[in-house]
């Protein structure tokens, strides 16, 4: 079902903000293409600047440096010289290879990202994208949400698809508002599957179009698929409910269909929540990958879609039968449909929508539940290395690395396991003839390097990354099940409110996996105590104890605020009723004679 745009909804888009905005972009329209001097262009040039940190050479160094103590690391591991009990070695090797061969391509991917996608055809495409003389015929200098966009100097229409699914109207709001105010013409949909008469109503008074279908089947691919049937448009936008989109969103990603051959454009995640130790941890987890190892992967036309902040080209889409409907992980999965089939894929690294990552432990563990299932549904039933897969080599690599990412979650479990093994058992992973400085130079080679490496591309020390990697292993050892087991995996939106839920609900394992650590750690003290030695075991089974401590304490603290909340919430309502039940006093006037 859908409705039509309600006429003149959009007339509270003139703003005095959006009007300055407006006519400052539309004296860039028409100066800068009449620029001659390619000195006086090149700052104006967005590629240019957001390629400086990928082409620094201190990031190069670092990371080449990097890569050599990854392999020193990883030949001292292999030593035999110094290989320990079969066990504990056993598991230290297995998750060790798994960090040292994604570290390793991570390095290789990076290595690759100083390459600008934006050649001379984009900048030639985008410089005739909007017709000068019809925009002044038409008096919409102001209204840029109304240029007609061109390509090939023919006109185009551009349809934005913004996938709902229970998010709260204020969100919404502020998503479709922004999209509406796009530079460009473009028809924009709210696709709600959440079915929300309320979301109906807010569309039509905003001046968008409405989708609600019959079913929920093929979750947001289903429901893009089905807005695909309804909708002309040669390109579409796919944006969150949560990813509030900047105007030049489309100035700066339609260009890149002048070549034909190109599928969609990928812009970044970025966020703007970043309030607590789970949004900050979640968050700065994937800044990395958007800085700097999707800008590498357009080096070898492998950049993937992430599911939002994105613009397809529908023929692309209709080429492969659609979004692909068979996993919860359809950007991924669809991004391989595309590459096979010989299209090539963009992504650049402007920010051009901010949305919000997960603020709790539920809307943590629920995304990285989905997300990592999809990577592993790769992995087991479309494995990338496989012969019969039309693929380059590069492309190989690159989604086999997609498919096994989630592996180096895994590892941390294996590596909190040996500890216990040395303090219990008396199973050491290595038999050290070396001192133990020779043996911390040889783990700093790896380790410290690579939380150098961090700093320098986030810029700090960003503890929350390494609070959530260590504590994740839950999360990922059942995405692993789910995918080995065909499980089916329910769809959860990052930014949907719901009943309040103790975050211990979601985090059975990580609370049993402490409290091992910490009677273990005790152990570990009152041997140390009798036998007055030290040992690296106690070392490395406290670290893990105090990492899983502070994971135990924040979900506590999120508790703690989300029941003072809920008190509020539920002393206001109260107050309310009451208001609302007690009785009108009549007023009186005092007569005096």
């Amino acid at each position: 079902m859908t409705s039509a745009p309600v006429p003149g909804a959009t007339s509270h888009l003139t703003t005095t903000n959006v009007g300055a905005t407006v006519a400052t972009t539309f004296d860039r329209l028409i100066l800068e293409p009449r620029r001659t001097d390619d000195s006086a262009l090149r700052p104006h040039r967005t590629g240019a600047r957001e390629n400086e940190a990928a082409q620094s050479p201190s990031l190069m160094l670092l990371v080449l440096l990097a890569a050599a103590g990854i392999i020193v690391y990883a030949a001292f591991l292999l030593n035999p010289a110094n290989r320990g009990d079969w066990l504990p070695y056993t598991l230290v090797i297995a998750a060790e290879t798994i960090l040292v061969v994604h570290a390793l391509l991570a390095m290789w991917t990076v290595l690759s990202s100083g390459w600008n996608p934006r050649g001379f055809a984009f900048h030639d495409a985008q410089e005739r994208l909007y017709d000068l003389a019809q925009i002044l015929r038409d008096g919409t200098e102001g209204q840029p949400w109304r240029w007609q966009i061109h390509l090939d100097d023919r006109p185009v229409e551009v349809d934005v698809f913004i996938t709902t699914y229970g998010e709260d109207l204020g969100t919404i709001r502020r998503t479709v508002t922004a999209a509406l105010q796009m530079q460009g013409r473009h028809a924009t949909w709210v696709l709600d599957d959440g079915r929300s008469d309320d979301v109906r109503d807010l569309a039509a008074e905003l001046g968008a179009r409405y989708v609600r279908r019959l079913s929920s089947g093929g979750a947001k691919a289903g429901n893009i698929n089905h807005a695909l049937t309804l909708a002309r448009g040669e390109y579409f936008v796919v944006l969150d409910a949560d990813f509030v989109p900047r105007p030049e969103f489309l100035h700066e990603t339609v260009p890149f269909f002048a070549g034909p051959d190109v599928a969609f454009v990928q812009t970044p995640q970025t966020y703007g929540n970043y309030d607590n130790v789970i949004s900050r941890g979640a968050g700065y987890m994937q800044a990395v990958f958007y800085r700097y190892v999707q800008p590498g992967r357009n080096r070898f036309n492998a950049a993937f879609c992430v599911g939002t902040n994105v613009i397809y080209r529908r023929a692309a889409v209709d080429a492969i039968g659609g979004i692909y409907t068979d996993s919860k992980s359809e950007d991924v999965w669809t991004s391989l449909m595309l590459h096979e089939r010989g299209w090539r894929t963009v992504y650049i690294p402007t920010v051009l929508a901010v949305g919000d990552t997960p603020e709790t432990v539920e809307a943590y563990t629920k995304q990285q539940l989905r997300w990592a299932t999809g990577g592993f549904e790769i992995m087991l039933t479309h494995n990338p290395l496989s012969p019969k897969r039309n693929l380059t080599m590069d492309q190989r690599i690159a989604y086999f690395v997609t498919a096994t990412h989630y592996l180096t979650g895994i590892a941390p479990f294996l590596l909190l396991l040996v500890p216990p093994l040395e303090i219990y058992l008396d199973l050491s992973p290595m038999d050290l003839k070396t001192t133990a400085t020779t043996w911390a130079l040889y783990y700093a080679g790896f380790y410290v390097l690579q939380i150098l490496l961090a700093f320098y591309t986030l810029g700090s020390f960003r503890w929350e990354v390494l609070l959530l990697s260590a504590v994740s292993f839950p999360i990922y050892l059942r995405a692993l099940v789910n995918a080995i087991t065909r499980r089916e995996q329910a769809w959860h939106v990052t930014g949907r409110k719901g009943a309040y839920r103790s975050p211990f609900a979601f985090m059975l394992p990580q609370v049993l996996v402490f409290q091992f650590l910490l009677l273990t750690t005790v152990v570990a003290l009152w041997k140390t105590h009798t036998s007055g030695i030290f040992t690296l075991a106690l070392a490395w089974n406290a670290t893990n104890t105090v990492i899983l401590g502070g994971f135990i304490v924040t979900a506590w603290r999120e508790g703690r605020r989300a029941r003072a909340e809920a008190r509020a919430a539920r002393r206001a309502e109260v107050a309310r009723e009451r208001a609302a039940a007690e009785p009108t006093r009549p007023a009186y006037r005092e007569v005096t004679s």
